[in-house]
């Protein structure tokens, strides 16, 4: 799930470049370097601010908006969908379908037994999900979570379905490791199915080890685009949460506590030297960091408000020098202590 970047991240002295667009693997979708998460609408982001944030992101040329069925099913009173019904009545509103990206979702418990990758519950869902954007297709729909007890081909056929219809764009899949995915690019080439474009992996600079050693390389010879999530560690990155007492005081005691370690603080330090030479917060510069990342398509970050907003913006246009890059590498690097 995208749940990140919650916080104020303040204006930026360092070097400012024009962002190229960058492709979501094969497919002919294109995309600024940063996806707004849509899993605070209709929780952290009353639909007033939603819409406030969706107006400026767009505004900004900005375009892909990630979201899923289930969001935010978690918050009590909450049936999920709250997060695609506000994007809807934004779209309808607005009449901007043209300039958006819709990355939605499907897979996770939306009600007791509504869950999975099955044919019949892809068809359902995606029919619920065009129904709350109020569109007519999905620019990117996503295997939210693996599925082990369905064949990699019926969820391929089901979506290849969908794209021949002209509801679905492109498909992607989130919480896969390296041997399942490697599995349904196979069952793809075999099958001459649709194949999955984009991946969406846990990635930011402190949980590097997996993605790199093991889903990068594959992302990098299919050609697959990455968006990955929880880029600022659920708010370790921003430098918040330094000792035991900032982490009991947080909603995220136990997302946060894991990152307060020898390494979690060497990041920080580092975060906090580029900072001091750039003028940058340590968020934006640990999103700039992302975005340098050659595997990196887009990271994906939310904000609950407009200011926030503009501080993630000016985080994709920060570019840092090869000093940072190296000093965040090296305070970063993953070994037997992680």
């Amino acid at each position: 799930m995208a749940n990140e970047s919650q916080v104020s991240l303040g204006p930026s002295r360092g070097r400012q470049e024009t962002m190229q667009r960058r492709a979501l693997g094969r497919s002919r979708l294109e995309t600024l370097p940063l996806a707004l998460g849509g899993n605070v609408f209709g929780w952290t982001a009353d639909e007033r601010t939603s819409f406030e944030v969706l107006d400026h992101f767009v505004g900004a040329g900005f375009s892909l908006v990630d979201t899923a069925d289930t969001y935010s099913r978690w918050v009590p009173g909450n049936a999920g969908g709250e997060s695609e019904a506000i994007i809807g009545r934004w779209l309808k509103s607005r009449s901007k379908r043209n300039q958006v990206l819709v990355a939605t979702k499907v897979g996770g418990e939306m009600a007791p037994g509504s869950k999975g990758l099955s044919a019949r519950h892809i068809k359902s869902a995606i029919e619920d999900s065009l129904r709350r954007l109020q569109t007519d297709y999905v620019d990117l729909y996503q295997a939210h979570f693996d599925d082990p007890a369905v064949g990699f081909e019926e969820t391929l056929r089901a979506f290849g379905d969908l794209i021949a219809a002209g509801k679905v764009r492109a498909i992607g899949l989130s919480n896969h490791d390296m041997d399942r995915l490697k599995a349904a690019l196979e069952v793809s080439k075999a099958h001459g199915l649709p194949r999955y474009e984009t991946l969406q992996p846990l990635y930011n600079l402190y949980d590097r080890q997996d993605f790199e050693q093991n889903l990068a390389p594959v992302c990098r010879a299919e050609g697959l685009g990455v968006i990955n999530y929880y880029s600022l560690a659920s708010g370790f990155l921003t430098g918040k949460y330094r000792s035991e007492n900032d982490v009991s005081a947080s909603a995220r005691q136990s997302s946060n506590r894991k990152y307060m370690t020898e390494r979690g603080f060497r990041i920080l330090r580092a975060l906090d030297e580029v900072a001091a030479r750039t003028g940058a917060r340590p968020a934006q510069i640990a999103i700039a960091w992302l975005i340098a990342q050659p595997d990196v398509t887009a990271p994906i970050a939310s904000a609950t408000s407009v200011e926030q907003l503009q501080e993630l913006i000016a985080a994709a246009r920060l570019s840092l020098d090869e000093e940072a890059l190296v000093l965040l590498n090296a305070a970063s690097a993953y070994g037997a202590e992680t």
